[in-house]
């Protein structure tokens, strides 16, 4: 669990430097320029991913189950995954109108994909995964929002064939992950 904690508290306590240190990190860009800056994070961030998943195998070898979640709620999550790569799509396809609507879809894509899979898992892990990306993923919009508030942030509208794309691509990846793919890599299938 040791390895779990530890790569959670290096990818997530990064991706919360905007939030709690956003003055330092902007003289850390100015200072080491932006391709240097990405450069430093994204090895950071690729650390800290590689500890969460070797963590989490590692507590998935001896789950300490705190609860068994009936097969209804492992229905729900499937459908709630829809949702959220659908979100997780619209935040990398330009000019859609679901970025619009919500604003940062990447966060509420995070903060749905977490609380799909605390419907479907039980483990120790699995709280402390699913639920440190929902406390993240939910502190980090709140900031966002209030940065936008305070910049006076507008989003542009999207359009029509962007968003028919984000959801088309979001579906697609649905379907591959929830017959296939998570399979594959996780050894569960969503639907059996």
């Amino acid at each position: 669990m040791t390895v779990l904690i530890l790569g959670l508290l290096l990818f997530l306590g990064l991706h919360s430097v905007r939030i709690v240190a956003d003055g330092w990190r902007g003289a850390q860009l100015a200072r080491l320029g932006e391709k240097r800056w990405k450069g430093l994070y994204s090895l950071v961030a690729f650390a800290g991913l590689g500890l969460i998943i070797w963590g989490y195998a590692l507590a998935r070898q001896q789950p300490q189950v705190l609860w068994t979640p009936p097969m209804g709620l492992r229905h729900a999550s499937a459908l709630l995954m829809l949702f959220s790569l659908i979100l997780l799509v619209a935040a990398n396809v330009p000019r859609n109108r679901i970025k619009t609507w919500v604003r940062h879809p990447m966060l509420l894509g995070t903060q749905l994909w977490a609380v799909a899979h605390l419907l479907a898992n039980g483990s120790v892990a699995d709280v402390l995964l699913f639920g440190g990306f929902l406390a993240w993923s939910s502190v980090d919009l709140y900031a966002a929002l209030r940065r936008d508030r305070a910049a006076g942030t507008r989003y542009q509208g999207g359009t029509m064939p962007g968003t028919l794309i984000a959801i088309g691509a979001a579906v697609a990846l649905w379907l591959l992950l929830a017959f296939w793919l998570h399979g594959v890599l996780f050894g569960v299938r969503p639907f059996g």
